[in-house]
């Protein structure tokens, strides 16, 4: 595939996206960036947000990890499954009944101004690291493969891909993602299926007969009964409940397209049928993560893990395939990238900087604001994946996205002290607890082997992380008032 054929893809993707942000954002104020007037059409919200869940970094390293860890990842989806029916008619009813606009206003309603204050940061601290982490992985993939062959320096591959991301999000925010994030997960889910007939095709195999020859290569294991091992079902089966409760249930970014529904039953619905596309995408990861690795022996390819995907569609698969494998990967690298930074910017306006509640501005001055915010974090962004590639090291990147997983576990901690008690907290110590968790999370984590000999904490360390904070909330607690 020339450089050519793939900076025309890319133009003509972008002028698509474009046209959709002219269309959807006309007449745009504050409402519609922050939650869409709340007239989103809970279909499309529901498709569209599983382009938002997965990121760049799944449409290369789920099927990668077949591999390694089987269809292993089976236990944590299942997991998910049990993380968004909690949400579904736990949180989403919360957030309706209080009408919230930033779902961190909770906190301050329940808990005080400390904790809102101390929920809305750890918020943009982990979606600033991890999206832009995510951007970093996917813009690079693109650098090697494409661009530097064409003496595109990297820095303009992501300037150009964020000024796009900033373009067709500046007005419309909310009620424009709706809409870009359906047609990137058309993208992505269309990319993945033709790839993986393709490969059905390439070795004359169908799909019963494909999962046949993966059970014999030992590629459709999914329990682990080892306790010791982080892998083990029960841990991974929590984690997962877990990441979706915190992760999902608690983030601004996806709950702000969620809470853009008119009615709470609609957004209900929404949130079922996203759970269910959702599951069904990952198991499609997993099969072409099967197929890949029953192909790469036949065609003579040696890269395994996150190479191996890209390494089978340059090396093996037409040119017409290549485009497809770019449209899906740009469309899973687009709605991580958007969403984050529209709920970042909404979550700053708003709980930061009380752009709703400063009665001094006029709808054109918060408007002003507003995009003051959008455009500083558009560089910050920009700044950070810059970092990433200066420093060029992958298990550094791996732990930047280990860590933001560790700044979810105050606003689990949190939230969690919010619903299950009625006692009150002493405001002003809010943010020591919040922090001493994530930071005694890192050195049980450091110190694994010498606390617990052969037992590894995996993903379980997130649901660790809560408890700390919630068992802190709770020795700085009194009884209400």
């Amino acid at each position: 595939m020339s450089a050519v054929s793939l900076f025309c893809l890319v133009s003509a993707y972008f002028a698509v996206l474009l046209i959709v942000a002219w269309r959807t954002s006309r007449n745009a104020n504050n409402d519609s960036f922050f939650i869409g007037n709340k007239r989103s059409n809970w279909l499309l919200v529901a498709f569209g947000m599983v382009g938002t869940t997965l990121s760049g970094v799944t449409f290369i390293s789920v099927p990668g990890a077949v591999g390694r860890d089987g269809f292993g990842y089976l236990q944590v989806i299942l997991g998910y499954v049990l993380g968004y029916i909690a949400v579904t008619f736990i949180l989403l009813p919360l957030y309706y009944r209080l009408k919230l606009t930033s779902i961190y206003t909770y906190l301050e309603q329940r808990l005080g101004q400390r904790a809102y204050q101390s929920g809305a940061a750890f918020f943009s601290i982990s979606r600033l690291l991890s999206a832009s982490a995510r951007l970093y992985l996917v813009v690079n993939i693109l650098q090697l493969t494409i661009l530097d062959s064409m003496g595109v320096p990297f820095w303009l591959t992501t300037t150009v891909i964020l000024v796009m991301i900033l373009l067709y999000t500046y007005e419309g925010g909310v009620k424009t993602i709706v809409w870009t994030d359906t047609l990137q997960t058309t993208g992505m889910v269309l990319g993945l299926v033709i790839c993986a007939g393709w490969l059905l095709h390439a070795m004359h195999l169908g799909p019963l007969d494909s999962f046949a020859q993966m059970q014999a290569h030992g590629l459709t294991r999914v329990i682990t009964t080892s306790v010791d091992s982080p892998a083990n079902f029960w841990k991974q089966l929590l984690a997962g409940f877990f990441i979706v409760l915190a992760m999902t249930g608690m983030d601004q970014e996806t709950m702000q397209k969620n809470i853009s529904v008119q009615t709470l039953r609609d957004s209900q619905k929404n949130m079922l049928l996203t759970t269910a596309v959702l599951t069904g995408v990952l198991v499609l990861f997993m099969y072409l993560g099967g197929l890949l690795y029953l192909y790469a022996p036949t065609a003579g390819v040696t890269a395994a893990g996150d190479k191996l995907f890209p390494a089978v569609v340059m090396g093996h698969m037409p040119a017409a395939l290549q485009l497809i494998f770019f449209i899906g990967l740009i469309s899973a690298l687009f709605p991580s990238a958007d969403g984050a930074m529209t709920a970042l910017t909404s979550s700053f306006s708003i709980d930061i900087l009380g752009v709703q509640r400063r009665s001094e501005l006029t709808e054109a001055g918060r408007k002003r604001l507003r995009h003051r915010v959008h455009l500083a974090f558009c560089a910050i962004f920009l700044a950070l994946v810059l970092v990433f590639k200066w420093v060029d090291n992958a298990s550094m990147v791996g732990l930047v996205l280990k860590l933001t997983g560790y700044t979810y576990g105050p606003l689990l901690g949190l939230f969690a002290f919010g619903i299950l008690t009625r006692r009150a907290v002493r405001d002003r110590w809010v943010p020591v607890v919040a922090l001493a968790g994530p930071l005694l999370c890192y050195v049980i984590d450091f110190n694994q082997q010498s606390l617990f000999g052969s037992y590894r904490i995996g993903l379980e360390l997130l649901i660790l992380n809560g408890l700390l904070v919630f068992a802190g909330l709770l020795v700085i607690s009194k009884k209400p008032l």
